[in-house]
């Protein structure tokens, strides 16, 4: 089994509206052929007034994990419709809380790397 490979990427991975978020991460994970982009936006503006709306139910942040797009042999980003379950927690529903949101982006990254990592199969949706 090979060694996970962790890049950290400068672009949102997930959310249409992704533009409007002061928060965006977006981190590739890779063992082998499975390749796992893990994406937290939040603190979306409104009308460039620094006001902010949430992003969900109750949730001024969110973290997902998506398998990535079997098609994007540059980028391998997202394939939203290949949602990745997992155990932690996803949102946040706090006004500026970007430390908050990282804790919660790297508590989902050690999550899937501890599954890759223990050889338990993460399942497409």
């Amino acid at each position: 089994m090979g060694e996970i490979k962790r890049t950290e990427r400068g672009w949102a991975g997930h959310f249409c509206a992704s533009n409007k978020c002061w928060f965006r991460r977006n981190t590739l994970l890779e063992k082998d052929d499975i390749k796992i982009v893990v994406s937290t936006v939040g603190l979306m503006e409104v009308n460039n007034k620094k006001e902010f709306q949430q992003i969900g139910i109750d949730r001024y942040y969110e973290t997902m994990a998506f398998f990535s797009d079997s098609k994007d042999t540059r980028y391998h980003d997202a394939d939203v419709s290949k949602e990745i379950n997992f155990d932690s927690p996803q949102a946040i529903g706090e006004i500026d809380a970007d430390d908050k949101a990282n804790d919660m982006h790297e508590t989902v990254v050690s999550e899937i790397i501890n599954k890759l990592q223990q050889g338990i199969l993460i399942w497409e949706k």
